[in-house]
């Protein structure tokens, strides 16, 4: 008998999306339907079927040909990864040219399964959807660039306002113009002349969505040196996008810095996207670009999920499955959360929603690096928590995250902690990732990582304005000098008297 690994999530149901796009076609196997989705598998090809679509008006045959190839390695591998549902969504290229219809046939007899072929609209609707559940809130434009069509649609938290798609997708721009960028900036701008929604963006976030712009921003993260190598969230100044765009836009992408981890078939579409986001900036004079991870795909299973769980928060959501894959014991973080929270009332500490929302997830996070090696557990869990695939949740916000763990395995006073990740995190979350581990540093050695302790402690006023952490009587044992030295510590991070007592035992002042 086989054992199955406990390294999965024990009640998800594998299933399989295949994005057939101008430029690039995908498959992308989920663990299962979530609020935060998991990868299994993922591979993508770049076929360039819409290349030549504006001068033929049909998909390019060559690619055609290579596509038929490659949807049956993902047939293939859907079912050996135990998806039980594949959805294959085509998009701008596929529902335009005239071969379109026999393509779709034909794909579908080799995937085995209905094609759903969207149109602009709800092409720009996925998009949204994808953007609505990587971020939280999200307010601002999307724009979801491809090699086919550019879809820009306004979003305000879940609600999803005017869309547009516009023929501006790198392949079709770069067709369009005759491989003149000049002219390609020409275009782009008349074209956007119909985006009458840009108008009501100003101010407000630009979302970039789709490969081009995510390998711009790769190479904007390192002309800039940026520490932490995450694309989901991360966010470019208007000023700073500008000098940066204008030099590709110029077509001299070969000479940025980082050029060569972009796959010389993308290269080419650079400038072309650098010209599409350009004009966009110029006419929605937005406060900033952040990028988005999420896009179609991920605004399709998005739609997928019922009322309820659309509205959970997938940081937490994340957070909770890492804890149960990864920790000694769930409910010893879930009992975490609440006594922390409790803590930074009682010690005066107020918190933001997100603060809020980072402390839940830093503790349900907070034991995932055990099995490691104690001298690396911080560095470790720093590690994991800096740079893995979550969404809602800003640079800054995984700053508190990552941080909060690596203080509370390595110490709170440990100025040398990762300081290209402190360097993300503005000083009021810095105080307090370092307040919450001096926290999680105290209960620890209470809890031995075990449930059921921490309901039972509570903070009590003292005279002097010192507060007490009081032990049952049923737990007098646990009182010892480590845990009172740790306390020593939160009390000197922030400048509180505090006592560490027992009901109806000892206590000790520890300042």
């Amino acid at each position: 008998m086989i054992a199955v690994s406990q390294g999965r999530l024990q009640d998800r149901r594998p299933l399989s999306i295949i994005d057939i796009g101008s430029n690039s076609i995908r498959l992308v196997v989920y663990e299962g339907l979530a609020r935060s989705p998991t990868l299994l598998f993922n591979e993508k090809m770049l076929a360039g079927l819409g290349r030549g679509i504006v001068s033929t008006g049909k998909l390019d045959p060559e690619a055609v040909t290579r596509s038929m190839e490659e949807f049956r390695r993902f047939r293939a591998l859907s079912d050996q990864a135990g998806a039980e549902h594949i959805y294959v969504l085509a998009t701008a290229a596929a529902r335009e040219a005239g071969n379109g219809p026999d393509f779709i046939h034909r794909a579908e007899d080799v995937l085995k399964t209905e094609i759903r072929v969207l149109s602009g609209r709800q092409e720009a609707y996925y998009s949204a959807l994808g953007v609505i559940s990587g971020f939280h809130p999200a307010n601002g434009i999307a724009g979801d660039l491809g090699g086919g069509s550019l879809e820009l649609i306004d979003i305000n938290r879940e609600a999803i306002g005017d869309g547009i798609t516009l023929p501006l997708g790198g392949l079709r721009l770069q067709d369009m113009a005759k491989n003149s960028l000049v002219q390609a900036q020409k275009i782009a701008r008349q074209e956007l002349t119909r985006a009458k929604l840009l108008k009501g963006g100003q101010g407000r976030v630009f979302y970039a969505v789709g490969g081009t712009w995510r390998n711009l921003a790769r190479l904007h993260m390192e002309m800039t040196n940026y520490p932490l190598g995450v694309m989901h969230h991360y966010e470019i100044s208007a000023d700073s996008a500008q000098a940066f765009l204008k030099q590709v836009a110029r077509g001299e992408v070969e000479k940025v810095r980082g050029i060569e981890g972009v796959s010389k078939n993308r290269r080419s579409l650079l400038p072309y996207g650098a010209v599409v986001l350009q004009e966009i900036m110029a006419a929605m004079q937005p406060s900033k670009i952040v990028v988005s991870a999420q896009g179609v795909r991920e605004g399709f299973l998005y739609s997928l999920l019922d009322a309820e769980e659309q509205k959970s928060d997938p940081l937490i959501s994340a957070a909770e499955e890492l804890a149960l894959l990864r920790s000694r014991s769930v409910h010893h973080a879930h009992d975490l959360v609440e006594w922390t929270g409790k803590a930074f009332k009682a010690f005066g500490i107020d918190e933001t929603e997100d603060e809020a929302r980072y402390r839940h997830a830093a503790c349900l996070l907070a034991d995932i690096g055990w099995r490691a090696h104690p001298e690396y557990r911080g560095r470790q869990s720093l590690n994991i928590i800096a740079h893995a695939s979550f969404i809602g949740v800003d640079h800054p916000g995984r700053a508190y995250l990552a941080l909060a763990n690596a203080y509370r395995h390595d110490g709170i006073f440990n100025d040398g902690i990762a300081p290209e990740i402190k360097a993300l995190a503005p000083p009021r979350l810095l105080e307090r990732a370092r307040v919450l581990a001096a926290m999680m540093r105290v209960v620890y050695l209470l809890t031995a990582a075990m449930p059921g302790v921490m309901p039972r402690l509570k903070w009590e006023s003292r005279g002097n304005g010192a507060l007490a952490l009081v032990l049952p009587a049923s737990l007098a044992d646990l009182y010892g000098e480590r845990p009172a030295g740790r306390l020593a510590q939160l009390a000197r991070i922030t400048n509180r008297r505090l006592v560490l007592a027992v009901e109806g035992g000892p206590s000790v002042s520890v300042k």
